[in-house]
């Protein structure tokens, strides 16, 4: 699959994994931002608590499932652009109520398997 191709699928799950989790009561903020260092897929707000989010899809689980693609390494590169990003906003970790999401995306049916708060600290 060529990169256009890929970089389109990615939108697609990334806005389903966005309605779903609307539908469940958070609130979005941005797609797709790019930093040195990382890329959030969705940054939305539960309440008071700033969220992010990391979408993974896998239309099956021969190399293990959605989730399990989120490794030690992708969830710091997700933490090192979270915090940029809130820097760059004028907000302070320290200050924010804040947690990390992966929303896996598996199958033909599409199964949204939605994790909370599931940043693994160094």
């Amino acid at each position: 699959m060529n990169l256009f191709n890929r970089r389109r699928q990615g939108y697609h799950y990334e806005s389903l994994a966005e309605q779903y989790l609307q539908r469940q009561g958070l609130t979005s903020v941005a797609r797709n931002i790019h930093c040195r260092g990382g890329e959030l897929d969705l940054i939305m707000k539960d309440g008071g608590c700033w969220v992010f989010i990391e979408v993974k899809f896998r239309a099956h689980n021969r190399y293990g499932s959605a989730a399990e693609a989120i490794d030690w390494r992708k969830q710091q590169r997700v933490k090192r652009a979270a915090l940029y990003w809130l820097h760059s906003q004028g907000l302070s970790a320290e200050h924010c109520q804040l947690r990390f999401d992966v929303v896996a995306i598996q199958g033909d049916d599409r199964h949204i398997t939605w994790l909370t708060n599931t940043l693994v600290e160094e």
